[in-house]
């Protein structure tokens, strides 16, 4: 599946302060990063970036409900329902009997949805080639891509503004992404 071609101008840093400082400067001119990639986790890079809060935690939490009240209820109908027992006198539907499993199934749920959610939102499934700007940036340097738009982008002046916050290099490339 590939898309149209697109330009991106890809912007090489060596430092983190570097390409938080950059991407902050592209933001406040009203351009928008298409993608910042990063050998590590860099603080404060997402506010820079505007990024919205993630939705991943609903996701979890909705797995562990789930969870939990499916385990519940599957240990309610086998003790009480379907199959009960008279054990020493004591009550069919005693609920602290059922606490351990419904909490290891609680988290089972909330594992597994979260795992989910997040390779259906990232697009991360088997076959699926990596969709980078530049491969280069698998390495270990930050990369900063902004994507070309004939409306709003005057290249010369993105250009001359990365480099002045650290860019290493700038390059333009057409891709299909």
């Amino acid at each position: 599946m590939s898309g149209a071609a697109r330009e991106f101008i890809v912007a090489r840093f060596g430092d983190e302060r570097h390409v938080v400082d950059a991407v902050r400067a592209v933001r406040e001119r009203g351009l928008r990063v298409f993608d910042v990639y990063a050998p590590y986790p860099v603080h404060g890079l997402d506010e820079a970036m505007a990024l919205r809060r993630s939705r991943l935690p609903w996701a979890t939490l909705a797995g562990g409900c789930s969870g939990f009240v499916a385990a519940i209820a599957f240990q309610y109908y086998a003790a009480v329902v379907s199959w009960n027992l008279n054990v020493g006198g004591k009550p069919d539907n005693s609920m602290l009997a059922f606490i351990p499993i419904a909490f290891e199934i609680t988290v089972l749920g909330a594992g597994l949805a979260t795992a989910a959610a997040f390779l259906a939102r990232s697009g991360l499934r088997p076959a699926i080639r990596a969709r980078t700007v530049d491969l280069s940036a698998t390495d270990d340097a930050f990369v900063v891509a902004l994507r070309c738009r004939q409306t709003a982008f005057d290249r010369n002046l993105v250009e001359r503004l990365l480099f002045e916050h650290g860019a290493q290099t700038v390059a333009w490339k057409v891709l299909d992404l």
